[in-house]
């Protein structure tokens, strides 16, 4: 059984205040926890209504049995700079700051909502270009741990922003080495593999899932579809260096605000 419009409603409002305050804060009341994807899926909408700001992307996966992985990335979060200052620290110490290494898909043509399914060779022509990015992790809740699947989805799956990197020199693939240091630290390297198996498989199900909901990808936009390198817990107030195996080198640090 689903929960009311009403209790919809209440669910955003509560989780629209935490992102605008900065201020994670318990499970959501009883009464207006979402129960099923749907109901998730309603309250991440009405989050965007409530908090006024443009949809700059979206984060996506391929879906599986009980999980549908998609949720809009806010403009004011996205970022280019080199000390790029991030909203809040929410799970994770003050000096340091969880990220994901990915691939973000920028659009240069719209694909909009309309009946017939989009094909790949559709979706990949509307792709301008593909950057190395970083998803900037967080949530809105106090202690995400364990929390039913549906309610994770609400809050837009702990995405607090991106940091868009450089354009790729090379195509996209489906796995390479991940390497990052920071400061003077000795560098890490991870063999990095894509986990849908390619970069663009989300990519495509989104299209045409935002198609078949009514909405679609406009230009501009990114899309980020998961992690070559996992969940990394990486300091603040440091520079940081990747390299996607020569695909892509750039530098970031990040600061609390």
């Amino acid at each position: 059984m689903s929960i009311s419009p009403e209790h919809i409603t209440q669910a955003a409002t509560e989780l629209a205040a935490r992102r605008n305050s900065g201020k994670p804060g318990p499970r959501l009341p009883e009464s207006c926890r979402p129960l099923d994807l749907e109901d998730a899926w309603q309250v991440q909408q009405a989050v965007t209504l409530a908090l006024g700001q443009a949809v700059g992307g979206w984060k996506a996966a391929l879906p599986g049995p009980g999980k549908l992985v998609v949720g809009p990335v806010y403009q004011p979060s996205i970022s280019r700079a080199a000390l790029c200052s991030v909203p809040f620290p929410v799970d994770s110490s003050p000096d340091s700051q969880k990220v994901e290494t990915e691939l973000a898909f920028v659009l240069a043509a719209d694909l909009p909502a309309r009946e017939r399914p989009y094909a790949e060779a559709e979706v990949d022509a509307a792709v301008g270009g593909v950057h190395a990015a970083l998803e900037i992790c967080a949530s809105r809740y106090s202690d995400p741990t364990g929390l039913p699947f549906p309610e994770m989805l609400a809050d837009g799956l702990v995405n607090n922003g991106v940091w868009l990197g450089p354009e790729l020199d090379a195509p996209d693939r489906a796995a390479f080495d991940v390497s990052w240091q920071a400061g003077d630290e000795a560098p890490q390297t991870v063999q990095g593999k894509h986990p849908n198996g390619h970069p663009r498989a989300p990519l495509y199900w989104l299209a045409n899932f935002l198609r078949g909901r009514g909405l679609g990808l406009k230009a501009g936009q990114l899309v980020i579809t998961g992690s070559y390198a996992g969940v990394l817990t990486v300091p603040a107030g440091k520079t940081l260096r990747f390299d996607y195996a020569g695909l892509a080198r750039f530098e970031v640090e990040f600061s609390r605000r």
